[in-house]
């Protein structure tokens, strides 16, 4: 087993990620309160929202209201989605400092999600990347369906490995490999890993992992000891799976944080903080949000 890393960053994607699967609409000032809750817990980058059309994603229609009402702390990331052109120009007029551009590695969910192949879809982003980076933007590319797909089933490394170096080539700061429905298990994170990284920096590699069978925590030690040190979550476990009905959603940053901090394992992030923020957009949500943290938290609130 290799060494432990000192420390990880986590990138909160729960504004995005955790919202987009919300039924219930959270109004902009209450969106605003919770990031700026997020803010204060310590963290080095935090996606508050995504450009796109309110047609695709109505909760998150309010994205240029939320960024510009949000309280700035210096030395963290905010980002957003953008998934065009004239998601980007948005993104530009609102002083996004990150843009996040995404695919498939699967072509079935691609057509599905973007509406493109994927070889007509390199082109959309290379234009993406191209204008963000000369704005002087950060750049991050989300690689969706890299353990399985719910169409397709499972995903081949080579396409993964293809695609990613693509995206790489492209000028994007970071690559991010999703698990969408949350089916990776350790030994399938392993074997992806360990042929990947022959190829690309593992500095430039994150990943976004799903808790829809339980396997999200597993996973990210599989990566930790591969020398990934940056992963994607969501407080509470906000998000869900659209493709996997009951499923738990992201990667909880509380419970994340929670066996971090166990381990010795260095975050920035303050967990009483982290309870104050999962507290309010619960509330907001007016739903007990799923991770094991706020089970007990609930737990221990309602004894």
């Amino acid at each position: 087993m290799n060494k432990w890393p000192s420390s990880v960053t986590i990138k909160e994607v729960g504004p995005r990620d955790g919202l987009q699967n919300e039924a219930v609409h959270v109004p902009t000032e209450d969106k605003v309160r919770w990031i700026d809750m997020l803010s204060e817990a310590g963290y080095q980058s935090i996606e508050f929202s995504s450009f796109v059309h309110p047609k695709w994603i109505p909760q998150l229609k309010d994205a240029k209201d939320v960024a510009g009402q949000i309280s700035r702390k210096p030395g963290i990331t905010y980002a957003a989605l953008v998934p065009n052109q004239k998601g980007l120009k948005a993104a530009i007029e609102t002083g996004v400092d990150e843009a996040a551009v995404f695919m498939s590695a699967s072509e079935t969910h691609n057509k599905k999600n973007i509406n493109k192949s994927i070889e007509e879809t390199f082109h959309v982003l290379k234009d993406v990347v191209h204008k963000a980076k000369q704005q002087g933007m950060r750049v991050r590319g989300y690689l969706s369906t890299v353990f399985g797909c719910p169409y397709d089933g499972a995903t081949s490394v080579d396409d993964v490995i293809y695609i990613s170096r693509r995206l790489l080539d492209m000028g994007i700061d970071e690559l991010s490999l999703g698990d969408t429905i949350g089916v990776a298990n350790p030994r399938q994170v392993d074997e992806v890993l360990t042929r990947l990284l022959q190829k690309i920096d593992k500095e430039k590699v994150a990943l976004h992992f799903h808790n829809t069978q339980g396997m999200a925590l597993a996973n990210v030690l599989v990566s930790l000891e591969h020398g990934i040190t940056t992963f994607d979550s969501a407080l509470g476990g906000l998000g869900g799976c659209p493709y996997a009905k009951g499923a738990s959603g992201n990667l909880a940053t509380d419970d994340l944080v929670h066996m971090l901090h166990g381990m010795g394992i260095e975050t920035g992030i303050d967990e009483e903080k982290l309870k104050e923020a999962a507290l309010f957009i619960q509330k907001a949500l007016g739903k007990e949000l799923p991770s094991h943290q706020m089970q007990i938290l609930n737990r221990g609130t309602e004894g």
